[in-house]
């Protein structure tokens, strides 16, 4: 029996011979090995024998003796001792051992001073590599963010020049849309007019209701009219349909331009970033958040595509401002045109109807002073008797003479024949009954009301 911790170091603990056996101890079979178990310990686990000096550890074997016979069998235990005196005896160490020991202990710290100094070496250099690296990603990063600045500023300068430029061409079509609807309103006076003009003329009388160039023009003038207002609010929708896609452009380009201004304060706050700029903060992982939705190239062409439909959109609102001035010019022209047709057609229809009107007039002036004329000489047919008794007998000493004159001057005149037979024939019918019929021929003369082409 030995005490718990003792181990068996010197000599005379070893087992004492055991003699007089007849007969020698089992062979142990070969293929029996004891398996020594080692239990892994983490570092800094101190062990159970770690007090244990290296000097003489050893367990000893068993020893067998040959007497008479008799062989030793198994070693047999140590007699047992005092802990204090064992302890005294294992606690002795020689000086070969305590200088070994020392050695190797200042062996170790060179070893670790040496490591720590390399280990303190590869730290600063690394340290010093990083940063220089961190230095020229930054510098980078920095350089980075100035073109990407520089860039978001030349693309929203140009957002700005275009969206002003699509703005006054909004302004501008908008003024010649205003333009065509007044004109297209203001074109309803002339039209009535001429529907006025043509709606009086349904009223003439008979044979004035002459289709005439007056009316002709008339028509020409209210179909131009029409087609005019048509066209100008054809055009108006057409501008009106072009105002909507200038607006949708206009859209596109200030939402553009709200981005690209929220961009550039981002970038900015970015560049002003310093290491010892206040409020910093390290997030774990937003390297790896990617919320971008394009790349520089699509970045670019996306503002280039918008800008490139705002100026289609100009080129289409000036193409159209173009046109409606020409259509305000033919228009003008062509209605002044017909306008000056109608005046003219008017011009020469007033004089003619006024020239007939004159000669109607004339000729109810005859007419009248000829029915005075009969009147007066119905109050007196004896005067009158008389008087066409001389004017028959004057007209037949004409005759006399006539009938003298030499070859071809020698002429039948057929009015001086009629003006006697009918101062001979008339003479005896001056009664009322005629002054009756010439009244009824004046009466219509006189009745006229409006003026009726006659012949001369």
């Amino acid at each position: 029996m030995e005490f718990l911790g003792t181990t068996q170091t010197a000599n005379y603990c070893g087992p004492k011979k055991a003699c007089g056996f007849s007969a020698l101890p089992p062979a142990v079979p070969a293929s029996e090995i004891q398996e020594c178990y080692q239990p892994y310990y983490l570092p800094g686990y101190r062990y159970l024998n770690s007090w244990r000096p290296s000097l003489f550890y050893k367990i000893s074997n068993a020893q067998t003796c040959m007497d008479e016979g008799a062989t030793c069998r198994s070693a047999l235990r140590p007699p047992t001792i005092l802990p204090a005196l064992r302890s005294a005896l294992f606690c002795r160490y020689s000086p070969h051992d305590w200088d070994r020991s020392n050695e190797l202990q200042m062996r170790g710290a060179e070893a670790s001073r040496l490591w720590a100094s390399r280990l303190t070496g590869d730290s600063m250099r690394l340290m010093q590599d990083k940063d220089q690296l961190t230095r020229q990603m930054q510098e980078g990063t920095s350089r980075n963010l100035g073109q990407r600045l520089s860039d978001i500023g030349f693309w929203k300068s140009e957002l700005g020049y275009e969206l002003e430029r699509l703005l006054k061409e909004n302004h501008s079509l908008e003024t010649v849309k205003r333009r065509l609807e007044c004109a297209a309103e203001e074109l309803n006076c002339p039209l009535q007019v001429a529907l006025e003009c043509l709606y009086h003329r349904e009223k003439r009388i008979g044979i004035d209701l002459v289709h005439d160039n007056v009316e002709k023009n008339l028509i020409r003038e209210v179909d131009l009219l029409k087609c005019c207002q048509e066209q100008m609010r054809k055009l108006a929708q057409r501008i009106d349909i072009q105002m909507r896609d200038n607006r949708d452009a206009q859209h596109a380009l200030e939402r553009d331009f709200e981005d690209k201004t929220s961009a550039q304060f981002i970038d900015e706050q970015c560049f002003n970033l310093r290491n010892t700029s206040d409020c910093i903060s390290f997030f774990h992982g937003v390297e790896k958040v990617d919320g971008t939705i394009s790349v520089p190239e699509t970045w670019a062409k996306f503002s280039n595509d918008n800008i490139r439909h705002s100026q289609n959109m100009r080129a289409n609102s000036i193409r159209l401002r173009e046109e409606a001035e020409n259509l305000f010019e033919n228009l003008s022209d062509q209605m002044w045109k017909q306008f000056t047709h109608t005046n003219l057609a008017f011009s020469a229809r007033i004089s003619e109807v006024t020239d007939a009107k004159n000669k109607l007039q004339t000729q109810l002036a005859k007419a009248r002073e000829r029915g005075v004329h009969h009147r007066r000489h119905l109050a007196d047919p004896q005067a009158e008797t008389a008087g066409d008794t001389g004017h028959a007998a004057a007209a037949g000493n004409d005759q006399v003479p006539a009938g003298a004159r030499a070859g071809h001057q020698g002429q039948h005149t057929l009015h001086r024949q009629g003006e006697v037979h009918e101062h001979a024939q008339d003479l005896p019918q001056h009664a009322a009954p005629g002054g009756l019929h010439l009244s009824r021929c004046c009466q219509p003369l006189a009745s006229c009301s409006a003026p009726v082409p006659c012949a001369a």
